[in-house]
């Protein structure tokens, strides 16, 4: 857990804090030295899991707008579960078009049908809801409030599913684009080097002080814990970057002076109600890229200027404790995002969505030192991870499938051209694969986050996968230095039996290699370690 927990301890704290429980009415007025204080303690709370929900259930999955049907979509099952806080997206699928009551923003109550009769948002109740006096938002934080869950709204700091060129993509486009397209990154015909051409420019103060303003109306309206800003949807924020170059100081500047806006804002806001409302922010986890995006990440943890840091998305550059250590650094609790797969191998992307790779990916966020886990696309709330990714002493005896990543880094390049200068790990699947060849050995780092002997029995099998495969006994395959027996072939796989005891809580090296005096180069396209209790 975040460290400097209870740092603040003391009688006349302690009741305040005891007034102002998370899912509690607030104390009455505090200071904001008081405001602080208590956004300290709530800021290092138990999070086992914090299930992010992008909010598409009004949109598309309700035949009515009703509050319970809702709820069911998506949130009532995991009461009970280790699920203590809930992320909701009011959609921001364009740059201020939510689903929640705005007066600032553009409200989405489009009911277009898809081309060719597909629902489409034909079923989005929004606009009904308003009409029922409430919306989305208010109802998923009075569930959270009356359960005793943790509410953050979320809003997707640029999001351009407005210019992806799906069908939805005209729907999505909000007026202020239409009245505004110098604010935008490019045109349909002119995109820019890096990112979507629908971005919104936020060296533009327009754009900056609107986004201040979304915040501003959602914490004073509704009665959050705390509000995320989600950069990684979309990773495209200053024309710099967009065309191409890194971004400077001045950019830095910009976007560190909104966030130091919506601190003092919600600690204002915070301090009137008696509870404080925290500032998380997901990013990409290297500090150099975000820098060269124009997200100053270490001054705004320095300057104590966010809460809670989140991880990762489409891709993932470092290993965790990288993050973990910096974020710790400066006293913020950290929470890698475990997003769904995207490989496009159907083998791969099968393997890297099943239940036994989201337990090999938590325990190794866990060993890592993180405060938690971050779920960010997986909607199902009947689903056994909701019951087992948050506590590693629940996962330890489990089966799970180690890979070296669900998401590898597919479309780092869209983001940012030469973005691979970025990565400091170990890939290896289908759309990053190895040749190997005689005299020149190839090697593979994977972490492993648990003991594996702890909990017996256990067996252990390293599997590989190879495009064309090779005659077995010309393939050689090590781990830590150790080598490993003669592999059984199961059409492209082959399986190697691995000694538990090899096996080290944290980097494994695997080393793979082609016997002297083979000519062939096989490709290695996957590898993974089964643990099986």
């Amino acid at each position: 857990m975040g460290t400097g927990r209870g740092i603040f301890a003391g009688l006349a704290l302690a009741v305040i804090l005891g007034a102002c429980a998370y899912a509690g009415e607030g104390g009455g007025p505090v200071s904001i030295e008081q405001i602080k204080a208590l956004r300290h303690e709530a800021a290092h709370r138990t999070r086992r899991i914090i299930y992010d929900n992008d909010g598409n259930e009004p949109v598309y999955y309700l035949e009515k707008a009703d509050a319970d049907e809702l709820i069911d979509k998506r949130t009532r099952a995991v009461l009970g579960t280790q699920v203590d806080t809930i992320v909701y997206c009011t959609w921001s699928s364009g740059f201020g078009l939510f689903t929640h009551n705005t007066k600032v923003g553009e409200i989405f109550t489009c009911t277009e049908p898809e081309p060719g009769g597909e629902k489409g948002f034909s079923q989005n109740q929004t606009k009904a809801f308003l009409e029922q006096g409430t919306d989305p938002l208010e109802i998923m934080v009075n569930f959270c409030r009356q359960n005793g869950i943790e509410a953050f709204w979320s809003m997707r700091m640029n999001d351009c599913h407005d210019g992806w060129g799906g069908w939805y993509s005209p729907l999505l486009f909000p007026q202020l684009k239409k009245d505004h397209p110098e604010w935008l990154m490019g045109t349909a015909e002119k995109r820019p080097v890096n990112g979507p051409w629908t971005a919104v420019d936020y060296g533009q103060p327009e754009i900056r002080d609107l986004a201040f303003k979304f915040f501003e109306e959602v914490c004073t309206n509704y009665d959050v814990d705390g509000v995320q800003m989600d950069f990684f949807r979309h990773l495209a924020y200053f024309r710099a970057h967009a065309e191409g170059r890194p971004c400077g100081q001045a950019e830095l500047d910009m976007m560190t002076d909104l966030i130091r806006r919506v601190r003092v804002m919600a600690d204002e806001v915070g301090a009137k109600r008696g509870r404080p409302i925290l500032i998380s922010v997901r990013v990409p986890d290297s500090l150099e890229m975000c820098r060269d995006m124009g997200f100053d990440l270490e001054r705004w943890m320095q300057d104590g200027l966010i809460d809670i840091l989140t991880l990762s998305c489409y891709f993932r550059l470092n290993p965790w404790k990288t993050s973990v250590d910096l974020a710790h650094k400066y006293n913020v609790p950290v929470y890698p995002s475990l997003s769904e797969t995207r490989l496009r191998d159907e083998d791969a992307r099968k393997l890297r969505a099943s239940l036994e790779c989201y337990r090999a990916r938590a325990m190794n966020v866990w060993h890592a030192g993180a405060d938690g886990i971050y779920m960010f696309n997986f909607f199902n709330p009947k689903a056994p991870h909701w019951n087992e990714l948050g506590d590693p002493d629940v996962l330890a005896p489990l089966d799970k499938v180690y890979t070296t990543g669900a998401r590898g880094y597919g479309n780092l390049s869209f983001w940012y051209k030469g973005g691979e200068k970025y990565m400091n790990r170990d890939i290896l699947n289908p759309e990053y694969p190895r040749t190997l060849a005689a005299g020149a050995s190839a090697s593979v780092t994977l972490p492993v986050g648990e003991d594996v002997t702890a909990h017996v029995p256990v067996s252990v099998t390293l599997r590989l996968r190879f495009k064309e495969a090779p005659a077995p006994e010309t393939v050689t395959a090590a781990i830590n230095g150790a080598p490993l027996l003669p592999a059984a072939q199961d059409g492209q796989w082959f399986d190697y039996p691995v000694e538990p005891a090899l096996v080290k809580q944290g980097d494994n090296v695997f080393t793979f290699g082609v016997t002297a005096g083979e000519t062939a180069q096989p490709v290695l396209l996957d590898m993974l370690l089964w643990v099986r209790h």
